[in-house]
């Protein structure tokens, strides 16, 4: 097991978009739509895994801003599905609330590698 796979960050990762690829998979979406949240939402776990490899404070810290872009990424187009009454109440809070804790958790990481 690698580094990067320890990282609770990118076991919520994965789960998020699992979640993510439960939707596209059982609700009849546009190709599009299908396409940006299935690659925003894989987008997460793949630059956590890939800046966990970077030797440099700056380059981890660049991969986990993209991490957490892509974590809007997918709530605006979770957001938009709930207003289209795609999702009901119950799954999207659901989708928010894994949402808002990648965000947060990706948010200290990134303050951590700030430079002094």
């Amino acid at each position: 097991m690698l580094d990067f796979q320890k990282l609770e960050v990118y076991k919520n990762a994965k789960l998020f978009h699992i979640c993510c690829r439960k939707i596209i998979e059982t609700h009849k979406l546009p190709v599009y739509t299908n396409n940006q949240l299935g690659r925003a939402s894989l987008s997460i776990a793949l630059n956590i895994a890939e800046g966990a490899g970077k030797f440099s404070k700056a380059d981890r810290r660049n991969f986990f801003i993209t991490a957490r872009a892509s974590v809007y990424e997918c709530v605006a187009i979770l957001d938009i599905l709930h207003d289209e009454l795609i999702l009901n109440d119950e799954i999207f809070e659901l989708r928010l609330k894994s949402a808002d804790e990648l965000s947060r958790i990706l948010f200290t990481m990134i303050r951590n590698l700030e430079q002094s």
